[in-house]
């Protein structure tokens, strides 16, 4: 199999034999990099890393990746490009193609990245859009199956507003890999019909399932995964926090849902979460609110059950994996 030369935008775009590939290559140059194997496998070649939103584990999985690849990475940030603003897209990826063999891209809608790639004549890599985060389900499944030794057949739930980014890329990513889905939610965070209806195709040929559920207990019975992610994200306006808080109250992770899941259920988080009043984002809305926490109780997120630091670690190994399938001879 190779994947050399492609675009990474969303994981419709790729095959559920295609998206395993990319886990077992990134769990072999994560067996390598813990044995101190050396594994250069891009000697000499040169990204672009376009920030329009910052990201602590995105910027440094992709540079930390590339370094070990044998890769120079040059990051732009918000202002360090122009792109959208005195230089459009296609004039941006023409420009940066001339210049680097591979370029990343973390911003807004997806329109912008898949038109980045319509003009770029290298790949391009969707670090993430508000429709789709590809990168981080690579990472969430290869951490399913180092847990479990498996990926089909597992009860994977998501909690929360279901209608963006990470949702969308869960779904997607479950349906194609044959777990069974659940996203949890009030019914107007339910993720769009329009993508459900395919998720709902692929999960019928995968032997998967795709479940819409708005009660939290009998969500979360039986699951092996439970999954959530901030309610107000970095930039929202302060008027959407107090409706948004109220209506996911309900779907907090708790010590009482998790009891609820299987007994070796695992709880996942992408980072960052207000599970205390230790950030500056957290403390306001929990101030405001009267909360200690928000979308995970800090009970859950210490516990035994989570696993949201290895999760973290393995965005590097599967963004690694990425770069190093659609860039060298493999």
């Amino acid at each position: 199999m190779t994947l050399k030369g492609k675009d990474f935008l969303k994981l419709l775009d790729f095959s559920s034999e295609e998206i395993l590939y990319l886990i077992d290559l990134a769990a072999d140059l994560k067996a390598k990099k813990k044995a101190g194997i050396p594994h250069r496998l891009c000697e000499g070649k040169n990204v672009a890393l376009i920030f329009e939103k910052t990201s602590t584990r995105t910027r440094s999985s992709f540079e930390v990746a590339s370094h070990d690849l044998g890769m120079g990475c040059t990051y732009l940030d918000p202002s360090g490009s122009q792109i959208g603003k005195k230089e459009s897209i296609a004039d941006t990826a023409r420009v940066l193609s001339g210049m680097f063999d591979g370029i990343e891209y973390r911003g807004f809608g997806q329109k912008r990245v898949e038109a980045l790639a319509a003009y770029a004549n290298v790949p391009v890599w969707n670090g993430l859009t508000d429709e789709f985060h590809p990168t981080q389900i690579l990472a969430d499944m290869l951490t399913v199956r180092e847990v479990f030794g498996r990926l089909k057949g597992i009860r994977f739930v998501y909690m929360g507003d279901s209608r963006f980014n990470m949702a969308n890329s869960l779904m997607v990513g479950c349906a194609k890999l044959g777990l069974h889905f659940t996203a949890c939610a009030p019914r107007e965070y339910f993720p769009d019909p329009a993508l459900v209806s395919i998720c709902e195709e692929l999960a019928a040929q995968s032997g998967g399932s795709v479940t819409l559920c708005e009660n939290p207990e009998e969500a979360v019975r039986g699951a092996d995964v439970i999954y959530t992610d901030v309610w107000v994200s970095m930039g929202e306006p302060v008027e959407v926090w107090e409706k948004r808080v109220n209506d996911l109250a309900p779907y907090e992770v708790n010590s009482r849902l998790m009891h609820l899941a299987a007994e070796n259920a695992v709880f996942m988080h992408c980072l960052p979460a207000y599970h205390d009043k230790e950030t500056d984002v957290g403390r306001e809305m929990c101030e405001r609110f009267g909360r200690e926490n928000m979308e995970v109780t800090h009970e859950v997120f210490e516990s035994k059950a989570s696993v949201v630091f290895q999760e973290a670690e393995n965005r590097m190994h599967t963004i690694k994996a990425v770069m190093a399938a659609t860039l060298a001879d493999l």
